[in-house]
């Protein structure tokens, strides 16, 4: 590989790079995905709440019938 090549390829490669790095600067950071997952999880949880109730109401009817 020539001196002239191998510029063409590590000005190609940088360039590849920087796209790479600027393309993970915008992706979400730690404390996005962190908030997102605790409103995953609360949510989760507040399902889970109501269905429990859901079926102690529905066993009091059926104890009621």
């Amino acid at each position: 590989m020539s001196e002239d090549e191998f510029t063409k390829l590590y000005k190609f490669m940088q360039s590849e790079f920087k796209i790479i790095h600027e393309g993970l600067e915008k992706t979400a950071t730690k404390d996005e995905l962190n908030l997102l997952t605790n409103a995953v999880d609360a949510f989760t949880k507040q399902s889970e709440t109501y269905m429990q109730e859901m079926l102690a109401l529905g066993h009091k009817v059926d104890r009621l019938e």
